[in-house]
């Protein structure tokens, strides 16, 4: 047998309507690598920003190698550890309780009111839907919660008022009325499960995909909120590590724009410069350190949400 009769009778591979050529595939690499240093640069460029002295900065602006490297916007911003040690403990369980409270609460809302056999599940969806447009204003609001509730300096100050998002519930509901086929909570229902067991063993196992969704809003929500230890908290113990690293911010913007105070810092005639560009770029370093092991544990659970329910073979 001759080579060429060789090449001929190899067996072909089997035609792929997805299979791609060499070329594409280079292409689409190409994409996703840009994609990827669009992504990595501007977080790489804070990081060096926090480290770049203040002068430089004013001189030659935002550079990725900068001339002159400084610790000062670090040294400022994390002066008294105790106090970012404290407030990072407050900030990480305001988050975790405050995530896990508003996912049980939103999903034990949003499933009633997805259940077409719910009386007046329409009003209620309403009721939810009317407090997105109105509000009883910044000072009823203040007043309920300090007066009538007393949460004043309280750690829960900071979680109660945003246990319940509006939008977030519309999501859930929405996604419960359309994704959990209505043929087997019926099934499960002739069984004998109750409302409860429905909910419990089959809804929310399903339901991974919008439960991770909505829990990552809610972890980047209070994570990153300081307002309300700007409204409730006087008590430096309980406060955010967001509110203390905005305070310390407003501290350092009236210390450079107030002459008396700069020439109060001054040394031997030399003026003194506050890293007050750098120190923007050190407390989102510090602020977004621990929010980036959310991304992956989220991560998990939407991949494994995506495939229960599965037919396997």
């Amino acid at each position: 047998m001759s080579s060429t009769d060789a090449v001929k009778s190899a067996p072909k591979r089997p035609y792929s309507p997805n299979a791609v050529s060499r070329g594409t595939n280079a292409v689409i690499h190409a994409i996703f690598i840009l994609c990827t240093i669009a992504c990595v640069f501007p977080l790489a460029l804070v990081i060096v920003v926090s480290f770049t002295d203040e002068m430089s900065i004013l001189k030659h602006g935002y550079q990725l190698i900068p001339d002159k490297l400084s610790a000062m916007a670090y040294h400022l911003l994390l002066n008294d550890a105790t106090q970012i040690v404290r407030s990072y403990g407050v900030s990480i369980f305001v988050t975790v309780a405050g995530t896990a409270l508003s996912l049980l609460l939103t999903a034990a809302f949003a499933y009633p009111i997805s259940r077409s056999g719910l009386p007046y599940r329409h009003a209620f969806a309403f009721f939810i839907f009317f407090t997105m447009l109105f509000n009883g204003g910044l000072v009823p609001w203040y007043l309920v919660y300090v007066k009538y509730l007393h949460l004043g300096n309280s750690i829960w100050a900071l979680i109660i008022p945003m246990l319940i998002q509006p939008f977030n519930v519309l999501i859930m509901r929405t996604f419960f009325s359309t994704t959990i086929p209505a043929p087997l909570l019926e099934a499960a229902t002739i069984d004998g499960a109750g409302e409860f067991k429905i909910f419990r063993r089959i809804v929310l196992p399903l339901s991974l995909p919008v439960i991770a969704t909505i829990g990552l809003f809610n972890t980047l929500m209070y994570w990153n909120d300081w307002f309300m230890s700007l409204v409730f908290i006087n008590d430096n113990k309980t406060v955010s590590v967001q509110y203390l690293m905005y305070k310390t911010m407003l501290n350092i913007q009236y210390l450079t724009s107030n002459v008396q105070a700069s020439q109060a810092l001054s040394q031997g005639g030399g003026a003194v410069q506050l890293p007050s560009e750098s120190i923007r770029m050190a407390m989102a370093v510090v602020g977004i350190g621990p929010i980036i092991l959310a991304y992956p544990f989220f991560q998990k659970y939407f991949v494994k949400g995506l495939t229960i329910g599965a037919v396997k073979g």
